[in-house]
Parts: C-alpha cells; sequence; structure tokens
C-alpha cells in the first residue's frame, strides 16, 4: 500500500487545521477556439488523467491517525465525473474568467474520492475557452504537475503507468552510505544541522502589516504574463537568475500594495515561504511532494528596482548557502521513521507555527518549453494558481510555457480587494528592469490574459 509521506500529509493537516482554505493548486490554460463537443473534450481529457494511477485512487485514512493516510484504487472510479462545464458569463472578459477561476478553486475537493478535477470553461472572447485543471497539493507538488500539462495537452498516445511507490526519503542514502564514505555522510548532517539552525532564526513573527490576518474561504485571482526571453535577458544582465528577477518583480508588487495602503514597508514586513524542488530527473513524472524550502525576508523596504533585485539575489545566496533546503529534507525524512501518532501531531502544530511567521508564498515552477494542444486548439496562455491559508493573504505562482512567463496572484476575497495593484506593480518592475539592464534597450511587453 502506497502512503502519503510526511510532507504529503501535512497538506491534509493544513486543511484540517484553517477551515478556510483549499489546498488545490491548479493552472489555467486559455486555448483557440472553438471547444471541442462536450462528450469529445471529456473523454480526452478523463482518459488522459487516468492514465495516471494516482488520478484512479482515493485517499484511507485511518482512527486516530495510528498510521498515514493511504492511496486505495477507487474501484467505482469514472472520470467523466471528474470534468465538469461551465460557461463565463458575457462578455467573456479576463475579468470574468478571473472570478469564475476565484470561485472555483475557493471550494474543496471532496476527499472520498480521487483528489483532482478539470473544468472546461467556455465562453471567453474571441472565440476561445479554458480548461481549468485543479488537484489537490497532497497528490502533487507543482514541478509534476507541471509534467502531468504534456499529458493533457498533447495529441499524442499517452501509456499508462504502472503504481510508483514513494521513493524513500533522501536522508536514508546518506545513512546507507555511512560505510562507504563517512566523511561525506558528516559534512552532510553538519550542513542540515546548520540549516536547521538558520531555520530556527524564521521563527520570528515579521512585522505587523494588513498582509497578514484572518481570512475566509473566498479568493480573488489575478494574472499576468510577460516573455520568458526578457526575463533572461534582464537576469543576464544584472548577473542574476531567472528565480531572482521573479522574486523582485513578486517583491514590488507586494511593497506597493503596502504603500497603496499607506502603510510602511519595512525590512521585517514580509517573510515568504519559498518552496524548493529537490526532484532529480529520474523522478519528474512522480506524483507527489518533493520540496524543500526556503524562508527568506523579501526587500519590500528598497525603494530602487535595481537595487531590489540586488538585494533579492543576495538574501537567496544566503539562504542556499545555509543549507535551509538540506535541513528541511533532513527533518521529513526523519520524520518519516516515527510513529505516526508522533508525526501527525507535529503535523497539526506546524500549521500554527506557519501561521505566525509567515506573510506570503512564493513559488516558481519550470513549464511545459513545447508548444501545448488538446484536441487541435493551440494553448495560447498558461497561467498558476496557488492557495493561501494559515493567515496568509496573499500567493503568487510563477509558471513558465514555451515563449511566456505567467504569474498567478491568489488573494483573500475581502481583505484584498485591490490585488490588480500586485500585477501592475509586477508590470511596472519588470518594464523598469528592463529599461535599466546595461547597455541595451528595454523590450518588455508584459499584457494581460486575452480579451
Amino acid at each position: 500500500m502506497d502512503r502519503l509521506s510526511p510532507l504529503d500529509a501535512l497538506f491534509l493537516a493544513i486543511e484540517d487545521e484553517d477551515r478556510s482554505a483549499s489546498l488545490a493548486i491548479g493552472s489555467v490554460a486559455v486555448l483557440e477556439g472553438p471547444a471541442p463537443a462536450r462528450h469529445d473534450l471529456a473523454a480526452t481529457i478523463g482518459s488522459r488523467l487516468s492514465s495516471q494511477p494516482r488520478y484512479r485512487q482515493r485517499l484511507r485514512r485511518y482512527p486516530l491517525d495510528v498510521a498515514s493516510p493511504a492511496w486505495i484504487d477507487e474501484h467505482t472510479f469514472d472520470p467523466a465525473s471528474h470534468v465538469h462545464r461551465i460557461a463565463v458569463p458575457a462578455p467573456g472578459d479576463d475579468a470574468a474568467l478571473r472570478e469564475l477561476v476565484a470561485l472555483l478553486m475557493s471550494e474543496r475537493l471532496p476527499r472520498d474520492r480521487p483528489l483532482w478535477e478539470c473544468w472546461v470553461i467556455e465562453g471567453l472572447a474571441g472565440g476561445r475557452w479554458a480548461v481549468l485543471s485543479k488537484v489537490h497539493h497532497c497528490l502533487t507538488d507543482g514541478v509534476a504537475g507541471s509534467g502531468l500539462h504534456e499529458v493533457l495537452f498533447s495529441d499524442e498516445p499517452v501509456p499508462a503507468r504502472p503504481p510508483q511507490p514513494a521513493a524513500e526519503p533522501g536522508v536514508l542514502s546518506l545513512l546507507a552510505g555511512v560505510v562507504r564514505s563517512p566523511r561525506l555522510l558528516l559534512a552532510q548532517l553538519t550542513g542540515a544541522l546548520r540549516g536547521l539552525v538558520k531555520l530556527a532564526t524564521a521563527l520570528t513573527p515579521p512585522a505587523p502589516s494588513s498582509l497578514r490576518g484572518e481570512i475566509n474561504s473566498d479568493r480573488r485571482y489575478a494574472m499576468i504574463d510577460t516573455p520568458l526571453d526578457e526575463i533572461r535577458r534582464i537576469a543576464a544582465g544584472f548577473g542574476v537568475t531567472v528565480n531572482d528577477v521573479v522574486l523582485a518583480a513578486i517583491t514590488s508588487g507586494l511593497r506597493e500594495l503596502l504603500l497603496a495602503r499607506r502603510e510602511v514597508p519595512s525590512p521585517a514586513s514580509v517573510r515568504s515561504l519559498v518552496p524548493v524542488s529537490v526532484r532529480t530527473r529520474a523522478e519528474k513524472s512522480t506524483l507527489d511532494n518533493r520540496i524543500s524550502l526556503m524562508l527568506p525576508m523579501l526587500p519590500v523596504d528598497v525603494a530602487d528596482p535595481v537595487e531590489r533585485l540586488r538585494k533579492v539575489h543576495e538574501r537567496l545566496v544566503v539562504h542556499k548557502a545555509g543549507r535551509e533546503r538540506e535541513a528541511g529534507q533532513a527533518v521529513l525524512a526523519l520524520a518519516g521513521h516515527e510513529p505516526y501518532p508522533a508525526v501527525s501531531w507535529a503535523l497539526h502544530a506546524a500549521p500554527w507555527l506557519f501561521g505566525h511567521v509567515l506573510v506570503t508564498v512564493t513559488t516558481n515552477v519550470p513549464g511545459p518549453r513545447k508548444p501545448l494542444q488538446l484536441l487541435g486548439r493551440r494553448v495560447v496562455a498558461l497561467y498558476p494558481y496557488v492557495p493561501i491559508a494559515l493567515r496568509l493573504r496573499i500567493g503568487v505562482a510563477v509558471l513558465s510555457h514555451h515563449d511566456r512567463l505567467a504569474f498567478g496572484v491568489t488573494a483573500d476575497f475581502d481583505s484584498v480587494p485591490d490585488v490588480d495593484v500586485v500585477v501592475r506593480a509586477i508590470d511596472e518592475d519588470l518594464d523598469q528592469l528592463g529599461k535599466a539592464v546595461p547597455g541595451t534597450g528595454g523590450s518588455h511587453a508584459a499584457h494581460r490574459p486575452p480579451r
């Protein structure tokens, strides 16, 4: 029986502890029209996703958490029951799409059936349509979820995959290698301990701001995309990474949101959870969570875009050198070998801790490099969705697709009515950085979703 890892189970625990949360990740693919016939579309989507064993399984939980939850086959599984069809109201512009996506993602997935669903969204302007893919975070992380785009949005036959048992945590391979290389084991364990010390410094609460506080179950959603080559040009021009540029633009968005509310952004205003993939190339298609974390303070107090980018780069370098990622892996690996009742208690305590030290979540996932299509219709845009919970009122996901990079901003409905401020600031920051690249002219061309 394939059981959930402690990290997979953590996403269930967050939902258990926060009744306002729906811990599903998602993506919105906008396609050229016209939309295929209802039967053809449902059959295609259902058959492609059900070719992955995890999409035919549901959770089994045990009384008093005597054992970790397990995946079991759903013998009455019907893929068509997971594919729904809905239309946006006229005129089908980006505002209508955003509102519908926020509404659909706010609803929790039922725990008594396979934890996914697809929504075919019709009525977009220009004869276009969309597919909203919704998957519970306990089933997969963003990287593996992105890989499923190549399964869903392809006209090539997809062979069925046999069930893949969860891999042993990485720390076990270190322990198994103690005889072969005790010096390497000692070095890596020492690095993990240093990382734990670094993570401990992140347990101090951030400065009070309107970005953190009580939330309800309703969401707002906004999105924007930009040429990926422009992000790469900015990164190369300033000698930083693409992820640095992305996180700096998000930092600008959160800074402008605070300023618009007449709040003073301080150096300790915004600590972000930044997921870091630890997935190997061989694990690309394995459906579970293979992530660790970093917890940097974002420099929302810095006004100059170039200086803000440099600060982001410097802080991420420090966090990477501090071995936070290795520390997170080690903790989760050791948890996988403790009696599960004790692990369950810790998992249900973790949301309380996260809710007191974090302000936002920012995740950047590399997506499909090739153009995507479904039943001959080309995907013209692909936007990510990240869930929020635990007093985090806003989160930002980033996803690349072919030659574009998309930002998806999720916000609490009541406390963040001004989510568009973040999207506009991201656009403006990338424009300013593009113009500031030494020795070149700016060519930034971000745009809103197709109307």
